[in-house]
């Protein structure tokens, strides 16, 4: 078998040739180099990885115990020559277990980069599954929120086609302006359906063309009446109480969808009865964080169009408001302190805490809450000014309402209720009679009980009316309108209230023809 001639270079044994000494004159030179140097003088293969040279090395220095002969030059350098057949030493296995190494570590490394995505898929299949479940809420609701708005719209057509089709039938004869009204209802229904393929998010001018057509619709009836021996009711006077207790709730309007997204199902939002110049209008939300208790955020507008776009928004933080029982009233916002009995007061032109004052007994921290968690201390506007309704030990757990001074915030009077807080949804003021709602079920809800102040007198009543979502959160009159501005599941809504007429205003305006 033929013979490897290997020169062992730069080490050399100042002490003898006896391989012990090389050796560690190897070590001494390898730690101060990091690597070696060995080389096939008859071409043979050569070795070049740092670990596996010193490896190599290293069994040259054991094999030259038996197999080394050397001389020593004048200088005291010791000169070795050693002789190996080929396979005393196996290369090729070395080569072969260097290649598997570095595959076992790329393989190392994929194993762990999979546990990496294991553990972030994991997470992600957690958002699928909460998305898959909203889902399923919504396709379970039959609608969706830009559906919804379309098919309001569509329910309101309809009603407005059989109302113009009754209106023809019981007019002699032909009506010009009857005709045109009814041609113009047949085409906006013609494109409300065209919009709603074309364009879902934009339904601003359809909305206002509803209205027109709702005045023209509204003054075609008052036109038929004035034939019609029925007596007349007063005119309706906003922001007075020329009008006895609520008779009735209209559908439904869904304006649009809270800023902040579906998540946010719990908050309150409205408009200023009273906006403080400049400002001519003043429209308001503000959604809860999604523990529907905290609220850190809230956004105004200054019109309509602002509020129904999302532009030339007022964006401000406050991190100390709980529940949804807020209000806006003379461009102030009204709101519990978070984790307290306090009433907070915010002027919203500097965005500063103006007054902040406890009310006196109240429960707190989901204390006798609304039906809804953390609905504890909800403040109210109606015709004369601030309310807030709450409960106490005293009251055991009973609704008392408190007339609160906008100025200081100082509870002027209280009346002490028989109704039981945590089995109502929601409550609200009108002309100084609170108005208690309950759940009826996922889609209806109930105006049941009445109490006023000026008489002490409190009744049950009933006066259903329907909801988009399950849960109501913030509820706000608004006495320049009579609309109820609603917080239902994270969608803002508004509700139209009638009134029953005073007994003076049937004596002073009532005619009959």
């Amino acid at each position: 078998m033929k013979n490897k001639h290997f020169s062992l270079q730069p080490f050399s044994c100042r002490y003898s040739c006896y391989p012990i000494a090389l050796e560690k004159q190897f070590l001494q030179y390898h730690n101060r180099s990091g690597f070696v140097w060995i080389h096939n003088r008859i071409g043979g293969p050569t070795i070049t990885h740092p670990k596996f040279k010193t490896l190599v090395f290293i069994f040259f220095i054991k094999y030259l115990a038996g197999h080394a002969n050397g001389t020593v030059d004048a200088n005291g350098v010791c000169q070795c020559q050693v002789y190996l057949p080929d396979p005393t030493f196996p290369v090729d296995r070395l080569e072969k277990l260097e290649m598997t190494s570095t595959s076992l570590t790329v393989s190392v490394e994929q194993q762990i980069i999979k546990v990496e995505y294991t553990s972030k898929i994991s997470v992600f299949e957690k958002r699928m599954h909460n998305l898959t479940v909203r889902i399923e809420i919504m396709e379970s609701s039959g609608l969706t929120y830009t559906e919804l708005d379309f098919e309001l719209i569509k329910l309101e057509i309809k009603e407005m086609e059989k109302l113009i089709t009754e209106l023809k039938g019981s007019l002699s004869g032909s009506n010009v302006i009857v005709e045109q009204l009814y041609i113009e209802i047949k085409n906006i229904s013609l494109i409300i359906t065209s919009l709603e393929a074309l364009d879902k998010n934009n339904v601003l001018a359809i909305r206002r063309e509803i209205l027109a057509l709702k005045k023209k619709l509204q003054e075609c009836e008052e036109l038929r009446n004035q034939t019609l021996p029925v007596p007349t009711k007063p005119p309706i006077i906003y922001g007075s109480c020329n009008h006895g207790l609520i008779s009735n709730v209209s559908q439904p309007s869904v304006v649009q969808l809270n800023w902040r997204g579906f998540s946010y199902i719990a908050g309150a939002w409205g408009k200023d009865p009273e906006p403080v110049y400049p400002r001519k209008e003043l429209y308001w939300q503000a959604p809860l964080n999604t523990d529907n208790r905290y609220m850190q955020y809230y956004r105004l507008y200054t019109s309509y169009d602002d509020f129904l776009l999302y532009k030339n928004q007022i964006e401000a933080t406050y991190t100390y408001g709980q529940g949804s029982g807020m209000v806006v009233y003379r461009n102030h916002l009204y709101f519990n302190h978070y984790g307290t009995r306090d009433v907070c007061k915010i002027d919203l032109n500097t965005q500063k805490v103006a007054v902040r004052k406890p009310v006196p007994f109240a429960v707190f921290n989901n204390r006798f809450s609304y039906s809804t968690p953390w609905q504890d201390i909800d403040v109210a506007v109606d015709e004369s000014g601030l309310w807030v309704i709450y409960a106490t030990e005293e009251s055991t757990g009973n609704i008392v309402i408190g007339k609160l001074n906008e100025t200081t915030l100082d509870i002027e009077r209280t009346w002490v209720t028989k109704q039981y807080k945590p089995s109502v949804s929601n409550a609200f003021v009108v002309c100084g009679v609170l108005y208690a709602t309950r759940t009826i079920n996922t889609r209806q809800e109930e105006i049941f009980y009445m109490y006023d102040t000026k008489t002490d007198q409190e009744s049950i009543i009933s006066i259903p009316y329907k909801k988009m979502m399950e849960n109501i959160y913030g509820v706000n009159y608004n006495p320049k309108d009579h609309k109820l501005y609603v917080y239902n599941g994270g969608y803002l809504t508004t509700y139209d209230l009638s009134f029953y007429p005073t007994a003076e205003a049937l004596s002073e305006d009532y005619t009959t023809n």
